[in-house]
């Protein structure tokens, strides 16, 4: 059984409140995933193109206020 397996089975087997728990701990665990990602990648310039061309269209009339 692979390692996912064995988390998966785990999971099936918590009760509500834990499952619950476990839900609100994993969502802040992948959030804060997220966001050493999207840190690690703007560190990296591999957000600057991204940037560069919204940069561009705000120039050119191609945005609008929220």
């Amino acid at each position: 059984m692979s390692r996912v397996e064995e988390i998966e089975k785990s999971v099936q087997a918590l009760s509500p409140q834990e499952l619950a728990s476990f839900r609100e701990w994993f969502i802040r665990f992948d959030e804060a995933a997220w966001d050493e990602k999207i840190e690690r990648d703007a560190s990296a310039g591999e957000l600057d193109a991204l940037a560069n061309a919204a940069l561009r269209a705000h120039r050119t009339g191609k945005s609008r206020e929220l």
